[in-house]
C-alpha cells in the first residue's frame, strides 16, 4: 500500500475514493472499505483512502478531543489489510479547516485526485464551517462525471456502528461489546521500550509498549494475548494506566507481564490483544502490597485462560 501525504496538485491516474478518519476500522469502516474495493476492482483504478492527522477534533479542540482507537501506525496497517491501494494522509491545520467546500471538490477530489466514483459516509460533510454535504457532491458528480454513494449506517445489536460506540464499551470495560463492533478483539500495537524495571523488582518483568503521548481509551488490568513475539500468541496480564502506587508522573503506561515467556525482546513491536478484563487500577499502600495484588491478578487471569482456551488462537 502506498501512503502520501498531502494532496498532489495534478492527478496521474483516476481513483475510486472514501473519506474519513477510520478510527479503530471497525466494521462498519470495513463494509465500506468493501466497497470501496469492490468499485475499484470493477473499474481497474486504485482504491484510494483519504484520512487526517491530526484528527479534526483534536484540531478543533484538544483538550476535548476524545482518546484514539489507534495510532496512525496502527491505521495504516488496518487499511493496508483492508486491500486499500493509496492512502493519502492530510494535515488538519487552519489552512485546510478553511478550506471552502467548492475549492475542496474542485481542487481536491477532481483536479488532486481525479475521482471517478466517491463513497463517504452517511453524515459526511466538509469544506469551511462543514458547509458541504452529499447533496452538493452529488451535483458536482453529475457536472464532472464521477458516482456518490452514501454508506448507510451499519447497526450491530440494534447499536450504530461507529468509534464513539467502541471508545464507550473500552471505557466501561465491556470487552465483548467492543469486539462485536470491531470484528475482533481491541488492541494495542507498539515498540517494547526500557522501563524502569519495578515489576522486575516485585518478581513480575513486564514489557513496556510505547504509547508515546497517547491516551489510551482504556484502563485496567487485562487478560491479554501477545502476537509477534512468536509463532503463537502468548498470554499475559496488562497495566493499562498511570501506575498510581509506583510513581505519580501522571503518564499513561502500558506495561505486560507475560505468562511461561521471557526473552530480550526490546525494540519489536508486539500487538496486545485485550481478552478479558481483571479490574480496574488501584493504588495500593505499599509495593508489597501491589506484589501481592500482582500475584492474584496472575492467577486470575491463568485461570481465565483455562476456561477460555482457544482465545489464543482468533
Amino acid at each position: 500500500m502506498q501512503v502520501l501525504r498531502g494532496i498532489p496538485e495534478r492527478a496521474h491516474q483516476a481513483c475510486v475514493l472514501t473519506i474519513g478518519n477510520f478510527d479503530g476500522l471497525h466494521l462498519g469502516h470495513q463494509a465500506l472499505l468493501r466497497l470501496l474495493t469492490d468499485k475499484a476492482g470493477a473499474l481497474g483504478v486504485p482504491a484510494v483512502v483519504m484520512t487526517f492527522e491530526p484528527h479534526p477534533r483534536e484540531y478543533f479542540a484538544p483538550h476535548d478531543a476524545p482518546a484514539r482507537l489507534a495510532s496512525l501506525r496502527e491505521k495504516l496497517l488496518l487499511l493496508s489489510s483492508c486491500g486499500v491501494d493509496r492512502v493519502h494522509v492530510c494535515r488538519f491545520d487552519a489552512r485546510f479547516a478553511a478550506q471552502s467546500a467548492a475549492s475542496f471538490i474542485d481542487d481536491v477530489l477532481i483536479g488532486g485526485l481525479a475521482v471517478r466514483h466517491l463513497f463517504i459516509g452517511d453524515d459526511f460533510r466538509f469544506g469551511a464551517r462543514r458547509t458541504g454535504d452529499f447533496a452538493m457532491l452529488q451535483a458536482a458528480g453529475r457536472e464532472h462525471g464521477f458516482g456518490v454513494e452514501s454508506m448507510p449506517t451499519l447497526t450491530i445489536a440494534g447499536e450504530r456502528a461507529s468509534s464513539s460506540a467502541v471508545r464507550n464499551a473500552l471505557a466501561s470495560g465491556d470487552l465483548v461489546h467492543a469486539a462485536q463492533l470491531l470484528g475482533r478483539p481491541y488492541s494495542i500495537a507498539g515498540k517494547i521500550m526500557h522501563g524502569d524495571k519495578i515489576g522486575r523488582q516485585l518478581g513480575f518483568p513486564t514489557i513496556n509498549i510505547q504509547l508515546k503521548h497517547r491516551r489510551p481509551p482504556l484502563s485496567g488490568v487485562f487478560a491479554v494475548g501477545v502476537e509477534g513475539l512468536e509463532p503463537t500468541r502468548i498470554a499475559g496480564v496488562a497495566n493499562v494506566g498511570i501506575r498510581p502506587t509506583a510513581s505519580d508522573a501522571g503518564q499513561a503506561r502500558l506495561e505486560v507481564h507475560l505468562l511461561g515467556w521471557s526473552g530480550d525482546c526490546y525494540g519489536a513491536h508486539p500487538r496486545i490483544h485485550f481478552l478479558h478484563k481483571l479490574r480496574e487500577e488501584t493504588k495500593f499502600s505499599s509495593l508489597d502490597a501491589l506484589k501481592a495484588q500482582i500475584a492474584r491478578d496472575t492467577d486470575a487471569a491463568r485461570g481465565w485462560f483455562t476456561l477460555n482456551p482457544n482465545c489464543l488462537h482468533d
